[in-house]
């Protein structure tokens, strides 16, 4: 990385100061300039430029002028807009004292520039405000800032809303968005960045189903191969929002922050309280998404890469799981467990996972959750015991994994009924709305903190848990700390970190799977402590294709849960090939979520060839780039992953629907070297699959290629002109590779 500043004066005889960032290696680089001690205003984000000293001329050639109706100044955004600097747009910072809005003009008093980036200070002196800016440049050319306040009055201070923000070009002119509930999250929207404000917010505890991964602006019509895009997340696992924004003054903002309830944030007059900082708000810019996701991924895989040095971890293969929920739900008993161990292992799976039902009285889910001991009517001691079923595990050779859901409790508990001053409620005679028979835990308590803690510690080291499934079933509403009287989302939120990371520390190697009612607490501050997510409830392969895409703009591979469930899926009832399910699960952390008990040899047979199939590939999935293709025809999909050295590749080809052509038309091939050739064939799991007169194939001729010795192609010719996939059915997928010759 290199980091630059530059000095010099502007046509008013102001002071500029410009700070220029760039990874030359990520083709990334930023720039700030201050001009006259005001706060740092975005100058440059983009490619590396080739001369970084003509930016201090960026603050004549961008500031606007003057106009009629208006202010003195024309609105001309920093980081952090306020009306001091003729913002009119909605609030970006907002703040109290004694209930009074303080309205802040900012004075830059230091600029520090280190290894990672620059740190700004600025104060409001009059009104008692200061506020420390960090900006950086990560190695993968992710721009990332936050912000702390400061309260140097004599009161309190209450933090109300500090929205940090990104300027983009004029010609942005499009957002693209995700929406989504359970069962269908990451469903794409796009609309025009029109003047006016665009706003996505989660006010239910996490971001959930609905929240989009990343607020994106760019050229009308960018896809994931094409189109300049701006992109922009929000690190923060609790109440939030992510906003785009235009006046007729300005040109567009994208950013976000914490959403905060009134008191939830007060600072102190002195002492250690008196501090409050932002979550990190993320900026990726890119040429499509594809290489917009990549940053993320890099960012992610560094992250983890860090954890396991610190903590003497040494990287494995993402280990293939069997999870017992769609295959027992709360039917538990060792009998069957064991003889499901006894199929999983046999199909390759190397990691056993217990789900909800083996603790308390949960024999369904109205009762038990908070009673973290094990069930003596299900898993007495003894031989038939839980620690023997993981005991059994281990000696098959595969890791043991246990279903909890820590900040959630049943009413019907002992838990509850010992100690209801640990649950969360707007008033003491009122409860908030329950969602699935629950309440929310009041983890800012310190004694209810302990007893989880104490609980998931105690049976990770008494039953050998390797890996823990951490699910969060409802909505965090009417949260009110009954110890503290205030809202306590933010104290929350802090608490489940502390407790991922407590976890970790103690017992080297747990690793953690971040659950929501599948998809519904998906951030980089998660994801950071998690070692993979669960991307939906819902395995209904042909809703997975869309949910799995658009989770991965954020979520590298390896840490997308990507289950085998059932036929019909127990979620839709959609009866589906065996074919897709397994290729729609390939390209993530691959695991079965399937009663295998119930299955005909047949399909274990060939559930075990593509399960080694994945085997074989699962180390490209983790360190290689992924690429999709974007298609003219709305009923097919192109997805594949690139190795780190670019040597191979695996695509997957997926017919969603039947489509206007007949057959498929052909599809390019992203992410390939240019100059090189490459041999495309069939994986060998999938071969019979895919040819004339088989299960989903409808082709009444062969395919030139699809054969065991495939066909040699240069990789600029598959990016522009593609080859043509084989004729499938619909809700079918066929999976091939490039390797390069």
């Amino acid at each position: 990385m290199a980091i630059m500043d530059f000095h010099g004066s502007s046509s008013r005889g102001e002071d500029i100061h410009v700070v220029y960032v760039e990874q030359r290696d990520a083709r990334s680089a930023f720039a700030f300039a201050i001009v006259d001690r005001e706060l740092p205003r975005i100058v440059h984000w983009g490619r590396p430029l080739s001369d970084p000293r003509t930016l201090v001329a960026a603050v004549d050639a961008l500031r606007p002028q003057r106009v009629s109706g208006a202010l003195d100044e024309t609105a001309w955004p920093s980081i952090l807009p306020t009306q001091a600097e003729a913002w009119t747009g909605a609030p970006r910072f907002v703040v109290r004292a004694g209930g009074v809005e303080l309205f802040c003009r900012f004075t830059v008093t230091d600029v520090r520039i280190d290894d990672g980036g620059a740190t700004v200070s600025a104060e409001d002196a009059e009104q008692g405000v200061r506020v420390l800016w960090r900006c950086e440049l990560r190695e993968s050319g992710l721009v990332r800032q936050r912000m702390s306040v400061v309260n140097m009055r004599a009161e309190e201070l209450e933090i109300g809303t500090v929205e940090l923000a990104f300027p983009v070009p004029a010609d942005m002119t499009e957002i693209l968005t995700t929406t989504g509930h359970h069962l269908r999250e990451r469903s794409p929207q796009r609309q025009p960045f029109t003047i006016g404000r665009f706003q996505k917010a989660s006010l239910v505890g996490r971001p959930d189903f609905d929240s989009s991964l990343l607020l994106n602006v760019g050229r009308p019509g960018f896809g994931f191969t094409h189109g300049d895009v701006y992109s922009v997340h929000v690190a923060w696992s609790g109440n939030s929002l992510m906003a785009a924004e235009r006046l007729p003054y300005t040109s567009g903002l994208i950013g976000g922050a914490e959403a905060l309830s009134g008191g939830e944030v007060t600072l102190c007059a002195d002492g250690d309280d008196n501090r409050y900082t932002t979550p990190w708000l993320y900026g990726s810019y890119g040429e499509g998404f594809n290489e917009v996701a990549s940053r993320f991924h890099n960012e992610l895989r560094a992250t983890h890469a860090q954890w396991r040095a610190e903590l003497g971890v040494a990287e494995k293969p993402r280990p293939v799981i069997l999870n017992t929920w769609e295959a027992v739900y709360f039917q538990h008993d060792f009998d069957t467990l064991k003889a499901l161990a006894d199929k999983a292992a046999a199909s390759g799976v190397e990691r056993f996972v217990v789900d909800d039902g083996w603790f308390g009285a949960r024999r369904d889910d109205t009762a038990g959750l908070g009673d973290w001991h094990i069930a003596q009517d299900v898993w007495p001691d003894g031989d038939h015991s839980l620690k023997a079923l993981a005991d059994y595990v281990h000696a098959k050779g595969m890791e043991f994994g246990l279903w909890f859901e820590p900040e959630m409790v049943n009413p019907d508990s002992d838990m509850y009924r010992e100690h209801p001053d640990w649950v969360l409620r707007p008033t003491a005679h009122r409860l908030p709305m329950q969602g699935r028979n629950q309440q929310v835990v009041d983890l800012t308590n310190p004694q209810a903190y302990g007893y989880v803690y104490g609980c998931m510690d105690a049976l990770v080291s008494e039953l050998g848990i390797d890996y823990i499934k951490w699910d969060h079933n409802k909505y965090v509403t009417e949260a009110v700390s009954p110890r503290t009287g205030r809202p306590a989302v933010h104290g929350q939120t802090l608490a489940v970190y502390r407790i991922f990371r407590d976890l970790k520390t103690a017992h080297p190697g747990l690793e953690i799977e971040s659950c929501s009612s599948g998809g519904g607490r998906v951030d980089l501050a998660i994801l950071s402590l998690a070692d993979r997510i669960w991307a939906s409830d819902c395995v209904d392969p042909v809703e997975r294709a869309d949910i799995q895409r658009y989770t991965s703009l954020l979520v590298p591979p390896e840490m997308i849960g990507e289950h085998v469930g059932a036929s019909p899926a127990h979620s839709t009832h959609r009866a589906t090939s065996q074919q897709m399910r397994m290729a729609m699960a390939f390209f993530g952390h691959l695991g079965i979520e399937w009663n295998l008990l119930k299955e005909p040899q047949s399909a274990l047979d060939e559930l075990g060839v593509w399960v080694d199939a994945y085997k074989r590939h699962r180390a490209d999935f983790a360190h290689g780039t992924v690429v999709h293709g974007d298609a003219a025809d709305p009923a097919v999909r192109v997805d594949g992953v690139v190795s780190a050295s670019g040597e191979r590749a695996v695509y997957r080809f997926t017919q969603l629907t039947t489509s206007q052509t007949y057959p498929a038309a052909p599809v390019r091939l992203p992410g390939l070297a240019p100059d090189a050739d490459y041999l495309i064939q069939p994986l060998a799991c999938n071969l019979a699959s895919g040819e004339p007169f088989t299960q989903i194939g409808n082709g009444q001729s062969e395919l030139g290629w699809w054969n065991s010795q495939g066909v040699v192609m240069n990789g600029g010719a598959l990016d522009a002109f593609g080859l043509r996939p084989p004729c499938i059915h619909p809700a079918n997928a066929v999976l091939f590779s490039a390797t390069r010759v």
